[in-house]
């Protein structure tokens, strides 16, 4: 099923893909592990995203033998993680703003000083 330009899979194309169970992905919604969107008909649509976060759970369960706890624990710091990563984009961004507002205004209040100001740099040099 696509809605809008993302696409969405019912319960059991997700099961097959996956080779699971629709009644273990019905319970890592109860969990909070994934939260798929629904139909007007109360269907629930998994997106790719949602895809990826099951991978991501059965590789733990299955390979590492993580338990429901222990995956809970790790989705919360990884989503802790993504969004402190988030925060620290939008500082860098934000300051690159701004160092460029504060070189533009200085660029602009040499032009107008009473003496020209170059863009050379002074070095000091050794006696």
């Amino acid at each position: 099923m696509v809605t809008g330009k993302y696409k969405h899979y019912m319960i059991s194309v997700v099961a097959e893909m996956l080779g699971i169970h629709q009644q273990t992905l019905r319970l890592y919604e109860r969990e909070g592990f994934v939260k798929p969107k629904r139909s007007g008909g109360n269907t629930r649509l998994y997106s790719d995203e949602d895809i990826e976060k099951i991978e991501m759970i059965l590789r733990m369960t299955r390979d590492l033998g993580v338990n429901r706890a222990g995956v809970e624990v790790i989705l919360s710091m990884r989503e802790k993680m993504e969004r402190m990563q988030q925060e620290m984009d939008e500082m860098v961004t934000s300051m690159r703003e701004e160092l460029a507002r504060e070189m533009r205004r200085r660029d602009e209040d040499a032009k107008h000083a009473l003496v020209p100001m170059g863009k050379k740099i002074l070095v000091r040099r050794g006696k």
